[in-house]
């Protein structure tokens, strides 16, 4: 048996980053963490970091041009470059915590048996572990559609899994049009694939603004990617050396041939073994951890953090839930889910899509009196410079107070840019000031310049 303070199932950002904390601060920790593979948690081995760094190999292949025997060589290269930095960074993150005398990390599967205990199976046998302050991070994981066929097809693949292929597939379906299939979609493109993506919806990108969804469509159809919309999969076979997906469209049957089909169909969160009714845990109705502004599950002294408490599915998230949780136990308190202040996203496509706030749309039906700004992004001489002029920038204001109520960018750098509204947002600045800052130049910030100036009523 062992005994600690705090025990941390989960080493995704914000647990181990609360590891760090509560060790800095006295506390004896515990993290377990299922895999070996999985140190430093979902963000740097599976998602953000190995894709972000695909899809800039992606750019610079797309830019190289040649034949596609060349565009597979350096795709072989670059997911040999992608598996170095993560296993780099994975290295890292464990000796950042397994080198702290407070800090015991264990591998293996965690279950909890009571509010204070977990049973965790390792390579070596089964650890009780108990702990005064229990904190469940264990992230999420890929929901499978349940597709006659495609799980038991060889060219099957999730967002996880494509990543290990080294092998650059000629053709690449995907199977969901949400926004990790479009930045796979857009990546392969880039690479030298001849990609299709299914979506059974009939509206592309259904979340966002319709102005912002038609401009990405455009774009990504400008590139070869064809995008099939109210299209539902109904088998996939594998024949000979490829697959054949079998599609009903508002048309008819349609069959297409793959070298690799990938299921972008979201994530669950990952409960799976964790046993949480053992210590009273409860679920919500999509299978979350259910849990109250600070983040407390329905057990006082157990919290959970990240994807598995079934908010947003960024790292960044995590962290900020890391913070909330540090508020309660080492600070004032005054940290809570309610006060995150706007929360932007940004979609890495060529050119990147962010967002911040609320649509055009969203704003009427909330009563807002509604001023619009549009920019075109081949009027802005650092797109000219980037040799990348394709996008659309738009601004949602309230015209009554002159605040911000959304930004929508869909242009090269939007990722960088759209922090810069998301603190213009929270500290309720008027548009009027990012109209009128002066910004270094060329940059793609002094878009603003240009598109907060013509703000004009709302014609939706």
């Amino acid at each position: 048996m062992k005994k600690a303070d705090a025990v941390i199932i989960g080493f995704g950002k914000g647990g181990k980053t609360l590891a760090g904390a509560l060790a800095g601060a006295g506390k004896s920790v515990i993290m377990i963490e299922k895999s070996e593979e999985m140190y430093g948690g979902t963000c740097i081995n599976v998602a953000c970091i190995p894709t972000k760094s695909l899809i800039h190999s992606a750019a610079l292949s797309a830019a190289a041009g040649g034949e596609f025997s060349d565009k597979a060589a350096r795709y072989a290269e670059a997911i040999d470059k992608k598996n170095l930095l993560t296993s780099t960074l994975r290295n890292k993150n464990y000796h950042k915590l397994a080198d702290h005398p407070g800090i015991t990390v264990l591998t293996g599967t965690a279950s909890f048996t009571g509010p204070h205990s977990v049973n965790v199976e390792t390579a070596d046998g089964t650890v009780l572990v108990e702990g005064g302050q229990i904190f469940i991070n264990t992230g999420a994981r890929p929901f499978v559609p349940p597709i006659p066929g495609l799980k038991e097809s060889r060219y099957f693949y999730l967002s996880e899994t494509m990543m290990e292929l080294r092998e650059l597939p000629r053709r690449l379906v995907i199977i969901g049009g949400g926004y990790i299939g479009m930045e796979f979609a857009s990546m392969y493109a880039n690479f030298g694939s001849e990609v299709t993506v299914i979506q059974d919806g009939e509206a592309f990108l259904p979340r966002e603004d319709r102005e912002i969804a038609q401009a990405v469509l455009s774009s990504l159809n400008s590139r070869g990617i064809r995008v099939l919309l109210s299209v539902q999969v109904e088998k996939v076979e594998d024949q000979d050396d490829q697959a054949v997906v079998t599609l009903k469209t508002p048309d008819g049957s349609l069959e297409l041939t793959a070298d690799a089909v990938l299921a972008a169909t979201g994530r669950r969160p990952n409960v799976s073994g964790l046993n949480p009714e053992a210590a009273g845990v409860e679920l919500t109705s999509r299978g979350a951890v259910l849990t109250d502004a600070q983040l407390k599950t329905s057990v006082p002294h157990i919290w959970a953090m990240g994807d598995v408490a079934g908010g947003l599915q960024f790292t960044y998230i995590s962290l900020d839930d890391f913070r909330i949780v540090k508020s309660q136990l080492l600070g004032d308190g005054s940290r809570t889910t309610q006060n995150r202040g706007a929360v932007p996203y940004s979609v890495f496509l060529d050119p990147p899509f962010s967002r911040v706030g609320l649509t055009e749309q969203e704003a009427l039906e909330q009563g807002f009196h509604v001023g619009v700004g549009r920019l075109q992004v081949a009027a802005i001489p650092k797109a000219l410079v980037l040799n990348n002029t394709t996008g659309l920038l738009k601004a949602v204001i309230d015209l009554d107070t002159g605040r911000i109520l959304g930004a929508h960018l869909f242009c090269e750098e939007s990722h960088e840019m759209i922090n810069l509204v998301k603190l213009a947002i929270d500290a309720g600045l008027p548009y009027t000031l990012l109209r009128d800052s002066i910004y270094t130049h060329p940059t793609m910030s002094e878009a603003f310049n240009e598109l907060l100036t013509n703000i004009v009523p709302s014609r939706v």
